[in-house]
Order: C-alpha cells, then sequence, then structure tokens
C-alpha cells in the first residue's frame, strides 16, 4: 500500500521522500522519481507533508517519535486501527507541534489513484484544505469528514461491518444454493431486482435509526421471526452452517420478545446497542 500511495503522487507531479523500515523496499520508486531518505528524521525534515502508511497506530506513533522535530509538519495517518486510537495519535502529534489529520483507505493497492477511489479523512481541517489537491491524488472521493479524527476510522469500520455482513449473508446463500444443486450465478440473476431494492432500503433504515422512531405500516419484525427460524432449519436440514443464520433469528426473537415485533427491522439496532442477544 505504501508504495501506491507514493506512486500516486509522484504520478501527480509531487517532489516525494520515501523511507520504509526494511532497507531496499522503497528502491523501485526510485525509477519513478522519488528520493529515498536514509532515516525516518530524514523523510519527515524534506517536506512539510508527512504521510504514513504503517500496520497499526502504534508504529505509526513510534515511527513519528523517532522522526526528531514535527514542529510545523502536517502529519496525515494513514494507518489502520480504532477511532479512539486514532484520536490519541492525533492529541499526541498536536502536543509536539504537528498538525494532524488522520485518513481512512477504503480501497485495496491498485485502485490507489483512481478518481473512483474512496479515503476517508478527519481531523484539522486547514491543514486537510492546504493539502487538499496532495491528498485527492489517492482517490478522487477523498471526503473530509469533520475535525474529529477518529471519524475516518469509524467510517471504515461501518463500512467493513456493512461488507462483511452482506459478503457472509450472500456467501452462505450461496452454499444453500449449491448444496441443491443449484449455480449461485442463477440466483443472482433471479434476485437482481430484490438485490439492487435491498441496497435502496438502506437511507431508509439510516432515517428511522437518526430519529430513533420504528413503527411501520407494513414489514414488521414479528413477519421477519418465522422466516428466519425457516432460513436455520433449512440449513440445517442441508448440512450448511447455521450459526449465521442463528445469530439473525436470536436478534429478530430478541426484539420481539421485548415487545417490539410491530416496528420496522430498523428496531434491531436498540437490540445491537444493547450489547446482548440470544439465539
Amino acid at each position: 500500500m505504501g508504495s501506491a500511495l507514493a506512486g500516486a503522487f509522484l504520478d501527480g507531479g509531487q517532489r516525494t521522500t520515501v523511507w520504509n523500515r526494511t532497507p531496499g523496499r522503497a528502491d523501485p520508486l526510485v525509477a519513478k522519481g522519488a528520493v529515498v531518505a536514509a532515516s525516518a528524521e530524514e523523510a519527515v525534515a524534506s517536506s512539510d507533508l508527512v504521510v504514513v502508511n504503517v500496520k497499526g497506530n502504534d508504529a505509526a506513533r513510534s515511527i513519528l517519535a523517532s522522526a526528531g522535530s514535527l514542529v510545523g509538519r502536517v502529519v496525515v495517518n494513514l494507518s489502520d486501527g480504532t477511532s479512539g486510537e486514532a484520536r490519541e495519535v492525533a492529541s499526541w502529534a498536536a502536543e509536539r507541534g504537528a498538525e494532524y489529520v488522520h485518513g481512512q483507505i477504503m480501497t485495496i493497492a491498485p485502485a490507489i489513484g483512481h478518481a473512483d477511489s474512496v479515503v476517508f479523512y478527519g481531523g484539522d481541517e486547514g491543514a486537510f484544505n492546504r493539502h487538499r489537491a496532495e491528498l485527492l491524488l489517492l482517490g478522487g472521493r477523498g471526503t473530509f469528514l469533520g475535525d474529529d479524527a477518529g471519524a475516518p476510522a469509524l467510517f471504515g469500520l461501518a463500512m467493513n461491518g456493512t461488507m462483511w455482513g452482506t459478503l457472509n449473508g450472500f456467501l452462505h446463500a450461496a452454499a444453500l444454493l449449491s448444496s441443491q444443486g443449484v449455480e449461485v450465478k442463477r440466483f443472482v440473476e433471479a434476485a437482481s431486482a430484490s438485490l439492487t431494492g435491498l441496497l435502496g432500503y438502506l437511507p431508509s433504515l439510516a432515517e428511522e435509526v437518526d430519529r430513533g422512531e420504528y413503527a411501520v405500516p407494513f414489514g414488521a419484525l414479528k413477519h421477519h421471526l418465522p422466516a428466519a427460524d425457516d432460513l436455520v432449519r433449512e440449513s440445517r436440514e442441508r448440512g450448511i452452517d447455521v450459526e449465521f443464520p442463528s445469530y439473525t433469528l436470536g436478534l429478530v426473537r430478541a426484539a420481539v420478545e421485548g415487545g417490539h415485533g410491530d416496528d420496522s427491522y430498523s428496531r434491531l439496532v436498540e437490540v445491537f446497542r444493547s450489547g446482548s442477544t440470544t439465539s
């Protein structure tokens, strides 16, 4: 990922100094015009904009701590981690005179630099705006979320949770279909309108959650309960893992037994917030 980021800056005509903890790892970038620094301190001293991308915020802070003075530097940390960790690094960097922006990359390395690639940013707005042009070289859909340095990580993890939940549901369905000799692509073709409609349903769910109002005239939770139970039984009969649908059944049952059977599916957010479910 680090090489892809540096490559995007170079492709955008930016003078770029690179440093890697593994000697020689950054050498291929020289052919594209990069200058290889001998140390993190040398790299930081070479530019007002310092971009860090390593595995974890502890590693990022350790490298920055070894890099000498950060006074007057804009530090853009693109390392993965939690929102709390990002805020801690932001405070740490501010104490050392740096302007801090945290970023969360939402694409794979080969897509870095593409017009449709998404990177979430948060932190010092002035610093972000001064370097907006450079940062948009990493992904044309770079989005500044506000002054909370933890927001990018939070948005990224929320997206990952949505992605994994969707993919896991689909792959469980694929296992169920193939257990009866059905080609999965046939299902996708037949259910394409329903799958598209499912994505279109998310804005309505979001509004209900934000308002905290879950009452609906149709699509009540109580109608999901027997269908969820059917999925568990079908999975069991076909020898397919039942943990995934059983978890969903537990969520729905908890809400219905809590007196919310007539509410929208969005009511399940309160089950998640309670921190406890049954299956």
